[in-house]
């Protein structure tokens, strides 16, 4: 019988995969995926903690992605609103000492070095604005929320046991795509990407590592690198992608 994987099992595997001290890395995540966690969630928070160290930074999405919006809206409370983005986000949105960013439908929460300031500004209307903007709130990918400024800060993106189709910051490349063509053109269409396809060309042209975590299949990459390569493409030749 399979023995349950250790956090020292987990520590190896991240070490592996290409995770450094430091680290500022974001988390898309399937608990599930890695197979029999001896301890549970915990185990792989303390796992990852021990690699990136003090002075690294652990952000994971806590989005709140209820069918529509305005129940996204109705049930938003910074504090108590479940993330509906996995188990692993909901245990780590739990934790003394994580912050969550104000956003009623895309927060983010962090642990580590400067979390709490890291997430601190969701609510400005400072840059790029998107589909989801909604006010109070500010915007969604915006020159202060936490994603842009992990993608600015050239964080890691870990993919642990999840596809492309999870993939949020491909929203990030739909967004910088449509302001630019809205610069041109204040008419201009939102357009969606279709995440797998976009994502089976960074696998093959991109940048990125590939390895295991317990059972999971993972990815891991820089966050700045992938965005800026999937706009190039995007940019040169949309008609593959557009959803």
């Amino acid at each position: 019988m399979k023995l349950p994987y250790t956090r020292d099992n987990l520590i190896t595997d991240f070490i592996k995969l290409g995770l450094e001290k430091d680290d500022t890395v974001f988390i898309h995540s399937s608990f599930k995926s890695l197979g029999q966690v001896k301890g549970g969630a915990i185990t792989v928070i303390s796992a990852l903690e021990d690699v990136i160290g003090q002075d690294g930074l652990i952000l994971m999405p806590s989005f709140n992605l209820l069918p529509t919006l305005e129940e996204r809206v109705q049930s938003w409370n910074v504090e108590t609103t479940p993330s509906t983005v996995g188990w692993l986000t909901e245990y780590f949105r739990q934790m003394p000492g994580t912050y969550r960013s104000d956003n009623y439908s895309h927060s983010v929460a962090a642990r580590g070095k400067g979390a709490e300031a890291f997430v601190a500004d969701h609510l400005s209307t400072d840059g790029y604005q998107s589909r989801w903007d909604y006010d109070p709130w500010g915007k969604t990918y915006g020159t202060h929320s936490p994603m842009f400024r992990a993608y600015q800060a050239n964080g890691k993106l870990l993919m642990l046991g999840v596809d492309y189709q999870t993939s949020t910051y491909i929203h990030l490349v739909e967004v910088i795509y449509w302001n630019k063509r809205l610069a041109n053109d204040s008419k201009a269409d939102f357009i969606s990407i279709n995440r797998p396809v976009l994502g089976a060309f960074w696998d093959s042209h991109g940048n990125l590592n590939r390895g295991k975590v317990g059972d999971s299949d993972c990815r891991l990459f820089h966050i700045k690198v992938y965005v800026d390569t999937l706009l190039e493409e995007v940019e040169q030749n949309p008609k593959p992608y557009i959803s």
